[in-house]
């Protein structure tokens, strides 16, 4: 991202309040150690790339539950896009955001630009290992790498004692959990489940892509998660086969989904299911509509009746 694409659409007023009531902004190293320095008690980062919706926001609010101050960072991440991605046209909507962050009730928002979270090009960076070379790993490569490099940039900048991450991007959770364990970070973190539209559509800053027909047939990503989930008590084998039915019906579809993967894997290590195993598991799937690459996910419980 260079600095021309960096997240600035007007310069906010600094101000600091309630909920309703502007947070305040850092846009500098200096200004969020500032910041940091009169905090007082427990505090949460909730990390975004902006555009937020009202997933984002539920993890703002759970941040607000749980903290005596909530910091909420904004920084599209160049190193985790890939050459063909949509980085730059990635949305930013910085004004809205922070209309969004202050009815959410953040206290501080960091916007970095890039030259900020990276002040030279980066040498030593978080590999991700065999576990980021799986699932989305292998659809994107590097793309955990470049998430992992970020994310721990801005826990040792905020110095939190709790993270909030959305659990609709499982992969990324279970690595982020695994970097802070491996690594011995002293933050919590913390997951917060799929928040999804009316129609079951997992939230994404990406669905503001899709047309009508596109949001039709992406439709099929939830409504595939929960034939799978339905047929848990089947086995694993019965999970793949009933959502990959679903997915099979909008192959062809107008437009139709190019699917990237369909797998069931541990939730903590996203290894594949084997036939025979049982337990708790993931159901996740990918696929572009148009242009537009969607992830999704369902926790279940293979070999065991579906939770009402």
């Amino acid at each position: 991202m260079d600095q021309a694409s960096s997240v600035r659409e007007e310069e906010p007023a600094v101000a600091e309040g309630p909920a309703g009531a502007a947070p305040a902004v850092a846009r500098t190293r200096e200004e969020l150690a500032a910041a940091r320095s009169r905090a007082t008690g427990t505090l949460a980062l909730v990390p975004t790339m902006g555009a937020l919706h009202e997933g984002h926001l539920t993890l703002i609010r759970r941040a607000r539950e749980s903290a005596d101050t909530v910091v909420v960072s904004i920084f599209v991440n160049p190193l985790q896009f890939g050459p063909h991605e949509d980085f730059d046209r990635y949305p930013r909507t910085f004004a809205d955001d922070l209309a969004a962050c202050a009815a959410a009730g953040a206290d501080l928002v960091f916007a970095p630009a890039r030259e900020v979270m990276y002040p030279a090009e980066p040498q030593v960076t978080i590999r991700s290992g065999p576990m980021g070379e799986v699932v989305e790993g292998a659809a994107r490569p590097g793309h955990f790498d470049g998430m992992l490099t970020v994310v721990m940039k801005l826990l040792q900048l905020v110095r939190p004692d709790v993270a909030f991450f959305g659990e609709k991007d499982a992969q990324q959770l279970a690595m982020i959990r695994r970097m802070v364990a491996d690594l011995d970070v002293p933050v919590r973190v913390e997951g917060v489940p799929t928040v999804r539209e009316p129609d079951g559509l997992a939230l994404s800053s990406r669905n503001r892509y899709l047309s009508a027909a596109e949001r039709r047939t992406a439709l099929a990503l939830s409504e595939a998660l929960r034939a799978g989930a339905d047929a848990a008590e089947a086995g694993a084998e019965a999970v793949l086969r009933a959502a990959r039915a679903v997915l099979d019906r909008v192959a062809d579809a107008d437009p139709p989904l190019e699917l990237d993967y369909l797998v069931l894997v541990d939730p903590a290590t996203f290894t594949e299911f084997g036939p025979a195993r049982t337990g708790p598991g993931v159901l996740a799937v990918a696929g572009r509509v148009g242009a537009t690459h969607l992830i999704d996910n369902m926790p279940l419980r293979v070999g065991s009746p579906k939770e009402s």
